[in-house]
């Protein structure tokens, strides 16, 4: 997708300036998970030094909570696209696009910094294997021996807030969305339009679906195992799944893949 949006001059737009900024963190996400995992399937024995853990757990962090807000942000791009038109270059400029994707990346590095911060002031004397497929937060944290109630607050906070304002801002553009597109008195437009944001609502109702089942749910009320197949649900098929989701319906990205394929078969 981040090559196809390159190099294809009709798809230089906002939207697609964000779809390619989910892509790339996308691909991060994955790549700071999977390979080590997929090492530790092949591998008698699992091992992860502590620096590499917590280095893990920093960029798992930055790039989960910075997904959480690019989609936010492309929900708001779809609400400024479809209820002010007119508007739409001169509220979505380049400019603007940059702050909002830098604001962005600047949530995700301070709650990343945050979390490893404290668990920098933890003690770890317990067992030193951590039952996950990687370094997640909560199961570090099960390996301590000291107080982390610091901790589980701030788990609870930030999960609090990566959840609530992200999903809000995506709740409150859709609706207006889907009031303007009801407006529609042609069932072309009506059509073209739900088609245009399907694709966003579907990755918004897998990713956060997910996420909010992991970190919000009572740590009694699901065994560990429905934890890691949650968390790896998240980390792993929802960042596969998006560009699919993404490209599949959208006729712009269709056409743009024809265009290069045909351009490869010429040369």
């Amino acid at each position: 997708m981040i090559i196809l949006i390159l190099l294809s001059s009709h798809l230089h737009t906002p939207m697609y300036f964000f779809l390619s900024s989910l892509s790339f963190i996308d691909l991060c996400q994955s790549t700071v998970i999977t390979p080590k995992m997929l090492v530790n399937f092949v591998m008698e024995k699992n091992e992860i030094s502590y620096p590499e853990c917590i280095t893990q757990l920093c960029f798992f962090v930055i790039f989960v909570v910075s997904e959480c807000f690019m989609l936010a942000a492309m929900a708001y791009d779809r609400y400024v696209a479809i209820c002010s038109p007119l508007l739409y270059s001169s509220i979505m400029s380049q400019h603007k696009c940059l702050s909002l994707v830098l604001v962005v990346y600047i949530i995700g590095i301070i709650c990343a910094s945050a979390h490893v911060g404290c668990i920098f002031r933890v003690d770890f004397c317990r067992f030193d294997v951590i039952n996950h497929c990687f370094c997640d937060l909560i199961s570090i944290l099960k390996l301590s021996c000291s107080n982390i109630f610091v901790n589980e607050l701030l788990i609870l906070i930030f999960s609090l807030i990566n959840t609530i304002f992200p999903t809000l801002t995506i709740l409150i553009s859709y609706t207006f969305i889907i009031i303007s597109i009801l407006r529609i008195k042609s069932t072309e437009g009506r059509s073209k339009a739900f088609s245009t944001c399907s694709s966003l609502i579907s990755a918004v109702a897998v990713f956060f679906g997910s996420a909010a089942f992991m970190y919000l749910k009572p740590s009694s009320s699901s065994s560990i195992d429905e934890g890691k197949i949650c968390s790896i649900f998240y980390t792993i098929f929802v960042p596969m799944l998006n560009p699919l989701i993404y490209s599949l319906r959208n006729k712009d990205v269709n056409i743009a893949v024809k265009k290069i394929i045909e351009r490869r078969s010429f040369f």
